[in-house]
């Protein structure tokens, strides 16, 4: 079984992304990783050439700006790079900047790709998900956050990286078949400085996902105000390593009063339905789930 990582990232000092961490969180259970390192204005490049490492590929890109509109840029370099990935590798790893997998999980994903190998039907791996912010403390708990998505697929060509990166397709547009696994993606896109997380914001305000995935953006600020959320919750587990340094180098302060709920009327109704029966009304699955 042959596996192959693959990512795209631009501008990942200015914005402080954690685009090393996310792969070599990873790596250990990839024979390669293609890296679409986008035309950025920082040194970005140097970034991902000096995580040495043999299994690294970098492609550099130029980003089609026509595409920004709607987060189509973001799929499209998804696929630039998951186009160079090696014809013989069976299954394709895909990891975002902001995303982190922690090494506890890594034997029970490589069993999992193990697992389904032989069975074509099986077309990708759902992940569930942590969305984190405002610090490393902190874990989102209302349905603004999606809950799963795929992150590993078959290395055909006929998938592709669906609307603004968040997930995948197939010719025809098909949502994949896929097998959920008992492994988390730690997502760190909401744990930045506040006067950061503003900048990145306004730059990538076309870019961003879809509004319902998203807290509220507060246009013309010097600081991104995390206090505008609905509702967190604590994190009582342990981070990956690999972001260990991270939360050491952490420069600011957030603190949150977890039993504050901001929810609006129809969504305090559907949370109190999901609390009671598991189901979330209305939520978005790009997928089809394989008992």
């Amino acid at each position: 079984m042959k596996v192959s990582g693959f990512s795209f990232i631009r501008n990942a000092i200015l914005y402080d992304y954690p685009i090393v961490e996310a792969i070599n969180s990873i790596l250990p259970i990839c024979d390669e990783f293609v890296v679409a390192v986008g035309n950025s204005t920082d040194q970005t490049i140097d970034l991902i050439r000096n995580i040495n490492s043999p299994k690294i590929r970098i492609i550099e890109t130029v980003w089609d700006e026509s595409l920004k509109e709607g987060g189509k840029v973001l799929a499209d370099e998804t696929n630039k790079a998951f186009a160079q990935l090696a014809q013989d590798s069976d299954w394709a790893f895909y990891i975002q900047g902001d995303e982190v997998v922690h090494e506890d999980y890594l034997p029970m994903i490589r069993e999992n790709m193990q697992k389904h190998l032989k069975n074509s039907a099986v077309e990708g791996l759902l992940f569930k998900y942590l969305h984190f912010y405002g610090n490393y403390q902190y874990v989102g708990a209302s349905r603004q956050w999606y809950r799963n998505e795929i992150r590993i697929i078959r290395n055909d060509k006929s998938i592709y990286s669906y609307r603004d990166a968040q997930g995948f397709r197939k010719e025809g547009n098909k949502k994949l078949k896929v097998k959920e696994i008992d492994a988390y993606i730690f997502h760190y896109g909401w744990v930045k400085n506040p006067i950061v997380q503003q900048k990145k914001i306004e730059e990538s305000l076309s870019t961003a996902k879809q509004e319902e995935t998203n807290p509220t953006y507060v246009a013309e600020a010097t600081e991104f105000d995390y206090s505008s959320i609905d509702s967190l919750a604590l994190f009582e587990g342990t981070h990956p390593k690999v972001i260990q340094p991270r939360i050491q180098k952490m420069n600011w302060e957030f603190k949150f009063d977890i039993s504050k709920k901001q929810y609006k009327l129809k969504y305090k109704i559907a949370h109190w339905v999901e609390n009671l029966t598991g189901w979330r009304i209305g939520e978005y699955k790009n997928y089809i789930l394989m008992r």
